[in-house]
């Protein structure tokens, strides 16, 4: 029988994708030797985020045309209030916020490399005096309190294309849940990437991290020969 191209396609688009990621790290990695000597190698996470910076930044106009085709930009720009946006990246997902519905706008993202970026694009949308990009973890409360993001103090967190690469989603989770009001909203869409692992249960990570008045809406659409899926839908924590 000859292989079939529907589920031929979705393979090389994502090995293609790989080797790309393969040979931007290989990049990161000459240049920092070069930059620092063998003292590089004992820093391989500053070698990882500028690849993956890279990586995401080339990539960012794709990205943003497949997720067109989903139900992210509804996500985003129903998002309201006091919001957490989770790993923004390249800030792919500024241009969707409905400035009118917000107050305030904290991107939490570990990776430096993308600051510049995101922060290149707030004046062309208006958000210039209320996004700020927070370099750091959403395990990193220290930090987090210092910008007033404390227990109960947020209006709507987005994650978009996040939870699939984290080391533990169901503790990220339960830190969100921690983070939003009672009856305040968590935005979640993603797929798996690069960097994310693929057999990974995203969506039970989710559900077990606290009480949702709402955790049947949350959809998982059919989609047999991604090799991307994904889960999407809004999340009401219970009051």
């Amino acid at each position: 029988m000859p292989p079939n191209p529907g589920r031929l396609s979705p393979l090389i688009r994502l090995w293609g994708t790989i080797w790309f990621s393969v040979c931007l790290h290989w990049e990161a990695l000459t240049q920092a030797i070069r930059r620092d000597g063998l003292v590089a190698l004992i820093r391989p996470r500053e070698i990882r985020d500028a690849a993956s910076a890279k990586l995401f930044n080339i990539a960012s106009a794709n990205f943003i045309a497949y997720e067109d085709t989903t139900i992210v930009p509804s996500l985003v720009k129903s998002a309201s209030g006091i919001i957490l946006d989770l790993g923004p990246g390249p800030g792919n997902q500024i241009h969707r916020f409905d400035v009118s519905l917000v107050e305030r706008i904290y991107g939490v993202e570990p990776n430096a490399q993308f600051k510049d970026t995101i922060e290149g694009k707030l004046d062309k949308h208006g958000l210039q005096d209320k996004y700020k990009v927070v370099i750091c973890g959403i395990e990193d409360s220290d930090i987090l309190r210092e910008e007033g993001i404390t227990e109960g103090s947020l209006d709507t967190v987005l994650c978009i294309q996040v939870l699939c690469a984290v080391k533990d989603p169901k503790n990220v989770m339960k830190e969100i849940w921690k983070l939003l009001k009672p009856g305040a909203c968590c935005n979640p869409a993603w797929s798996t990437f690069i960097g994310c692992k693929l057999t990974r249960n995203v969506l039970a990570g989710i559900l077990n991290s606290g009480e949702w008045e709402n955790p049947h809406e949350i959809e998982e659409p059919e989609e047999p020969l991604s090799l991307l899926p994904r889960i999407q839908g809004v999340l009401i924590k219970k009051a």
